[in-house]
């Protein structure tokens, strides 16, 4: 006969503890699911490493148990539960009930007291029990056949609590808990203990005698004078401490230990919570089955020889790629859908076909895709295009909800609970393992794809009209995917001798760097380790260490800027640090990126940030350093790729400031901005009270630290490490912006209110971000959703602007006739590469395009510069 095995779950305080343990986490649907998210992984690693036989989740059943009637007081002053965690306790229960665990609660007793008479039950025939609680109160069970964990931070770093466990870290045994927590109480239960006797003191008296009891037949032993008075006048107060710290062990329980045998989990039911709460990455982990295998059959007609007759007016495309850069994937096919039909043809055939090059060619047929962009961009890279597109379900989602960034068909379908689509990995296989395998399998893949494009488009198009989205994703981003993928297929020119010359530039500096080092250190060491560079300078040199890390002292380039001004040797690190950087990242890294064209393809990752802003990728070209003139040089390597040509850069003037000023309406700053005043300047001269004369350079730098502070969510902490001045001077600084400027300390208030109101904020072109967190009654979680909803709509009203001006440019460049070709965009900057005979064309069109991107009640203001490569433009 096999030996049970109980496993006893303390289910309240293991759910706060999995609320805690993670940051506040929602799905869709606005459902907090952190608690049951932690709670979940946790019983995953209890199944797989205790392997019960038995196993029981006991709760609290209500505020008020037998206790009470004690000490009305027990457990007062607790903070009232989070409705954040409130709203997860059914989800948790649903969760026990798929994975068949008895869950068990008895009113007028606490969790404690079941798992406590549970586990004397399972004395009887010596079961081995294991109790798991965040609760230490449950280690007064710990015994022979009882082992009590103990979850210490997080959720998975537990401590192991037996008798030898005990007698180990506090010298006394299990029962004597209970009499320690007599003499100290316990502040989490209020339960008062005796004034002045903690832990230690607590301790050494049960050491002593023993018990709470024997301390007070020994009371007269007892010779230090204020503990015997406080013993003495608490006597009663004692007992009954202990009395309410003493689990239950004879609770009137209805279930026995043969009621708690476990045969393991539904997974269809479990698999469906899962896909409630979009946990995705457990579902496909659990229940494989679930989450990847389709749920209806599919007929895909595949197409050898593609006639007219093939094609319709109004269709779902989606190009079929193994691999997720676009831009060097070859296509392996072709799906379309309509009402009636699915179809698949190989690329082989469709590039050959000129039934089908026509109907792609053909801005009536409309088409609905997967991603515009990269539908335009593969295709342009083969030779061939397509028009007509008038649905992209990757970006549509995007707006529809931002907080998600999917990229691929099946997580955008399972996210409208549509579950007929696999991932890729599942049909080509992961890593080394990737294939192509049989057609039949590769076109029932693709047309499961294109019919979802086909079937969520009504569905998806509805939620955007419903929000008033639907503007913003027609005439802006679907019209900017076309453009984007544009300009990734023209990508931009690089100059390989350039690149190489300013690496070698930065290799011979490193190595005078290197040599500086090593010969103010007295010795060689690898600069490059921490841990080396850490005996350097605080042993050997002898700096004062500000912190440490596990493996020593800490070297990080915060603590250094911080040593700076201490010793010359730091000056020499920090910037053989960012040099070495540069030479791998940037010189390294984009040698490595540039094609056989000559040219640098990157990506341009139109869905992904929650504030509309575009980011780059393969390589990230927006994220070269422009601080350090070796950062700045390396611009000097993108130049046109024509001869004759010009690079042409035009970026807006303090964007995200005029646009402050205009959903702020303050006075003072529509007044500076319509005058074409220095903004900064301004700033100070309110703020400091002083002329434009007695604005030092250090006043203009604070004003400009803090007028961006209020763009990027400004805080005492954050001014005063960027402005290197106490956190007090950093709050009296702000208050006394906000009180110059009240028109943008009302916005501030305002915007807050109306998020904790709708749960999110909006752009200028109506762009969303949900805020759930805006109501959480957790501080931090609070604070930071708050700063997010004043900085969010200047951000991506920001962003939003960009982008139209990226729309009536390339619109202006097809009217005007214009060979100009849109290269990059880098935050408010857009490339371009031009003619020379077109350079004075672009001087007048691109301002003046860009400047009227969207009406404001302050002028937007446009710089412009030309030259032989990026570096010359500025």
């Amino acid at each position: 006969m096999t030996k049970k095995k109980i496993v006893l779950l303390d289910g309240n305080s293991l759910a706060y503890r999995a609320f805690f343990a993670l940051p506040l986490l929602t799905n869709d649907s606005g459902i907090h699911t952190n608690a049951v998210y932690g709670f979940t992984m946790m019983l995953q690693n209890i199944l797989a490493d205790e392997k019960p036989t038995h196993i029981l989740v006991a709760w609290d059943a209500g505020k008020t148990t037998f206790r009470h009637k004690t000490f009305g007081e027990y457990k007062g002053g607790r903070q009232k539960t989070p409705p954040e965690l409130s709203e997860q306790f059914p989800y948790l229960r649903k969760l026990l009930t798929a994975y068949n665990i008895p869950q068990y609660e008895l009113d007028n007793y606490e969790a404690d007291d079941i798992i406590g008479t549970l586990s004397q039950l399972s004395e009887v025939d010596k079961s081995e029990v294991v109790v798991i609680s965040g609760d230490k109160d449950l280690t007064q069970l710990a015994s022979e056949h009882t082992t009590v964990f103990i979850t210490r931070k997080g959720m998975t770093d537990i401590e192991k609590y037996t008798p030898l466990h005990v007698m180990e870290k506090y010298g006394i045994e299990p029962p004597q808990i209970i009499d320690m927590k007599g003499l100290m109480g316990d502040a989490s239960d209020n339960i008062p203990g005796v004034p002045g006797v903690g832990e230690k003191t607590a301790l050494k008296l049960l050491k002593e005698y023993g018990s709470v009891e024997n301390v007070y037949k020994a009371i007269d032993k007892i010779t230090a004078k204020k503990l015997k008075e406080n013993l003495v006048e608490n006597e009663q107060q004692a007992y009954m401490s202990k009395e309410l710290a003493t689990i239950e062990v004879n609770a009137p329980i209805t279930i026995s230990v043969e009621n708690l045998s476990y045969d393991g989990p539904d997974m269809e039911q479990v698999a469906d919570i899962y896909q409630e709460l979009k946990f995705k990455t457990l579902l496909e982990k659990i229940a494989p089955q679930k989450a990847i295998e389709p749920q209806q059959a599919i007929d895909v007609g595949v197409l050898t020889n593609p006639t007219d007759e093939d094609f319709t007016d109004e269709m779902a495309i989606h190009i079929e790629m193994m691999d997720e850069n676009y831009l060097t994937a070859d296509i392996i096919g072709i799906g379309l859908a309509d009402d009636n039909q699915v179809l698949y043809m190989s690329f082989a055939v469709a590039k050959e076909s000129d039934a089908f090059k026509k109907w792609l060619q053909n801005p009536d047929n409309k088409k609905y895709t997967s991603d515009s962009k990269s539908a335009l961009a593969s295709l342009a890279n083969q030779g061939m295009a397509i028009e007509g597109i008038e649905f992209d379900l990757l970006l549509a989602t995007y707006i529809v909800n931002p907080s998600t960034s999917y990229t691929d068909v099946a997580s955008v379908a399972r996210e409208f609970e549509y579950t007929d689509v696999q991932q890729d990995e599942f049909v080509y296989g992961k890593g080394a393992k990737k294939s192509i395998p049989a057609q039949e399998a590769v076109a029932e893949h693709a047309g499961r794809k294109v019919q979802a494009i086909w079937k969520l488009r009504p569905i998806i198009e509805e939620k955007l009209k419903a929000n008033d989205q639907f503007e913003l994703y027609e005439e802006l981003e679907l019209p900017l995917a076309k453009i984007l993928g544009k300009m990734e297929s023209t990508g931009v020119k690089v100059d390989r001798d350039t690149l190489r010359a300013i690496g070698e530039e930065l290799s011979v500096k490193l190595a005078k760097l290197e040599a500086d080092i090593y010969d103010i250190a007295g010795e060689k060491f690898n600069i490059n380790s921490p841990k080396q560079l850490g005996v350097i300078l605080f042993d050997k040199i002898g700096l004062t260490p500000i912190k440490k890390t596990k493996t020593g002292y800490s070297t990080a380039a915060d603590v250094l800027e911080k040593l700076e001004s201490q010793h010359e040797i730091i000056g020499h690190i920090l910037n053989y640090r960012q040099l070495g950087k540069l030479n791998s990242t940037y010189i390294e890294g984009l040698l490595k990126e540039i094609h056989e064209d000559g040219k640098i393809h990157t990506r341009f990752q139109q869905a992904l940030t929650q504030t509309g802003r575009l980011s780059s990728i393969n390589p990230n070209l927006q994220n070269i350093p422009v601080r350090l003139e070796e950062g700045r040089k390396i611009r000097a390597a993108f130049v046109p790729s024509e001869p004759g040509w010009y690079l042409f850069a035009a970026d807006y003037s303090q964007i995200e400031l005029r646009v402050l000023a205009h959903m702020s309406q303050d006075e003072k700053l529509i007044e500076a901005f319509r005058a074409d005043a220095d903004i900064h300047t301004q700033t100070a001269m309110d703020v400091f009270g002083v002329s434009t004369e007695e604005v030092t350079s250090d006043m203009r730098r604070a004003a400009k630290a803090v007028n961006f502070g209020i763009v990027y969510g400004i805080s005492d902490y954050g001014l005063s490490q960027s402005l290197d001045i106490t956190r007090k001077d950093a709050a009296k600084f702000i208050d006394t912006y906000l009180a110059s400027f009240p028109g943008v300390k009302q916005y501030m208030d305002d915007i807050v209110v109306d998020a904790k109101m709708k749960g999110y904020v909006t752009t200028l072109m109506n762009r969303r971000r949900y805020l759930p967190e805006i109501t959480s009654s957790n501080f931090n979680l609070r604070s930071f959703a708050e700063r997010t909803a004043m900085n969010t709509p200047i951000q991506g009203s920001a962003a939003d602007i960009i982008k139209k001006a990226m729309i009536d440019m390339a619109a202006r460049i097809e009217a005007e006739g214009l060979q100009t070709r849109m290269l990059l965009q880098v935050h408010d900057e857009l490339i371009f590469e031009a003619p020379e005979d077109e350079i004075e064309k672009l001087k007048l069109i691109v301002p003046e395009v860009m400047e009227s991107a969207l009406a404001l009640d302050v002028p937007l203001k446009v710089d412009w510069a030309f030259g032989l490569s990026w570096y010359d433009t500025k």
